[in-house]
């Protein structure tokens, strides 16, 4: 194969700049056509596209929604879904899917939330999930659902500068978050529900006044944690989002109990009342319930009742926008160097007071690496430089806790940590990363990762360990022009005559490398 120089062209189509010097950014060509988000709820799924142009706000041209129900197929134990959800998920999956044909990669966006957060045994539907999308599926954690909701409820309503606190009832969670004008000033994610207070405490299908009282009383102790909090920080304004909220704003509104969008004290009091007058859940019949919102109300309600008692909300008004507009908008955020995965690397970066002169230096040199193996391994398309210029920038945050095992430490920080705008497959990605950059590499480690990032990201892993063991002695312009080529079956380096006769201690590195990457099965040369 031929041989390249370190020194070549930069990664086709990525800029270099900023941010740890080699912070990889998308081009702004990327801004334009199609772009999709697809919110995998544990009640609904949901599909938005719009066509974005530079400087335009996005065109919405197709939405897609569909009662799942996801949350009632998880066993007792959470560890699967039932044959029978996942089928109903599937077909919905497929008629999203072929709306997304032809859709560029990096222009769609798939999150899951509670329920495939929860379900330990999911991976054969998520693999057959993604098969019938067409598009990989991020699993976000709860604190980056919260993120993205109020960003969603925030753009659909132009936030200002007063202070608004955003209730959004999904299925499996209910997210509470304060914020001013685009950003979050707290926010939490609570274990409660509409399907999975209805499945705990309207089992039978009927409707106890017992029953619902219980379901009040369990939704007020989970917030009991944040309400002094966030009453603390307080607020000019309740927001409301998604299905259950919006189901109960327009039963307010039909019933003439409120108007405008609005929900008040009353007339939740009211609905309650009314809710009463029927003993099966699937006898409700009051003006504006669906046929599929009704199936899981009772929970819903008990939910946002309580919300309103612990929070000491009096009115809330209505959103449009939701989950899926926040991963939109978050998506052109990304294309447009807004990526809030940047904003957490750098706030990381300065939490853990690592060392920027050096974490620059690894990540020009695992910059230079990667320009020339991306080719012959594969990584070309997709995201995977920015993740090594994450993991090459973060890779000694452990050092915060103990020197001592500091590469374990920084991988726990990454899988554990809220990190904004990263999935958790990405936490995970970057934590084997940067958990496995010295000393023995674990591949079975790797298991824990969706099957097609496995080999990328053990590729990546290489390339880290490598920069950093070349930059071993922290000096700044110590290395020369080396020259690097790759095949499915390893890497070479090339070094100028003699020089790593004068480099004992880069030579003996090498060596020992050499051994260490033995259970990848990449082989490592040099000379």
């Amino acid at each position: 194969m031929r041989r390249r120089s370190s020194q070549a062209g930069g990664i086709r189509d990525i800029v270099w700049t900023g941010c740890g010097v080699g912070m990889a950014r998308w081009n702004r060509d990327r801004l334009k056509g199609e772009i999709a988000a697809v919110d995998l709820g544990s009640s609904s799924f949901h599909m938005i596209v719009a066509r974005i142009q530079e400087g335009q706000p996005p065109l919405i041209l197709d939405r897609l929604r569909e009662m799942v129900r996801l949350r009632e197929g998880l066993d007792e134990n959470h560890h699967n879904i039932t044959p029978e959800v996942q089928q109903r998920a599937l077909a919905c999956l497929q008629r999203f899917g072929q709306r997304l044909k032809g859709l560029a990669p990096s222009n769609v966006r798939v999150v899951g939330t509670n329920t495939l957060r929860h379900a330990e045994k999911a991976q054969g539907f998520l693999r057959a999930a993604e098969a019938a999308l067409g598009h990989p599926i991020q699993i976000i954690s709860g604190d980056e659902e919260a993120r993205l909701i109020y960003l969603g409820v925030a753009q659909s309503l132009g936030f200002d500068d007063q202070e608004r606190l955003v209730i959004d009832i999904g299925g499996g969670s209910t997210e509470c978050i304060i914020g001013r004008r685009l950003k979050t000033l707290d926010r939490e994610s609570l274990a409660m529900g509409s399907v999975s207070y209805t499945q705990r405490f309207f089992a039978n299908g009927g409707i106890q006044k017992k029953a619902y009282k219980e379901a009040e009383i369990a939704a007020l102790r989970e917030l009991q944690d944040i309400s002094v909090r966030f009453r603390r920080l307080g607020w000019q304004g309740a927001v409301g989002a998604s299905g259950t909220i919006r189901s109960v704003a327009q039963i307010a509104s039909l019933c003439s109990w409120s108007t405008g969008g609005v929900i008040t004290r009353e007339a939740l009091d009211l609905l309650r009342k009314r809710m009463f007058e029927f003993d099966r859940i699937e006898a409700l019949d009051i003006p504006g319930l669906s046929v599929e919102r009704k199936l899981v109300f009772p929970g819903g309600l008990a939910v946002l009742r309580a919300a309103f008692k612990a929070l000491g909300i009096e009115r809330m008004t209505v959103a449009d926008g939701a989950l899926r507009e926040g991963v939109l908008h978050d998506l052109i955020g990304r294309m447009i160097e807004e990526d809030m995965r940047e904003q957490t690397v750098r706030g990381m970066k300065e939490r853990y007071l690592v060392d920027e002169a050096h974490a620059a230096h690894v990540d020009q040199v695992a910059a230079r690496l990667f320009g020339q193996v991306c080719g012959p391994w594969a990584l070309e398309d997709g995201e995977w430089a920015l993740y090594l210029s994450w993991a090459a920038t973060l890779h000694e945050i452990g050092l915060a806790v103990s020197h001592s095992q500091y590469h374990k430490h920084g991988a726990y920080l990454l899988a554990n940590s809220d990190m904004a705008g990263f999935s958790q497959q990405e936490q995970q990605m970057l934590a084997f990363m940067v958990g496995s950059h010295r000393r023995k590499l674990n591949t079975s480690d790797l298991q824990g990762l969706p099957e097609p990032s496995r080999v990328p990201v053990l590729r990546l892993c290489i390339l880290l360990r490598l920069a950093v063991l070349l930059t071993r002695n922290r000096i700044p312009n110590y290395l020369p022009d080396f020259s690097v080529d790759a095949d499915g079956r390893g890497i070479e380096l090339g070094f100028p005559d003699g020089w790593l006769a004068e480099h004992a201690l880069t030579r003996a590195d090498l060596n020992q490398e050499q051994g260490l990457l033995q259970p990848s099965e990449m082989r490592l040369a040099f000379g």
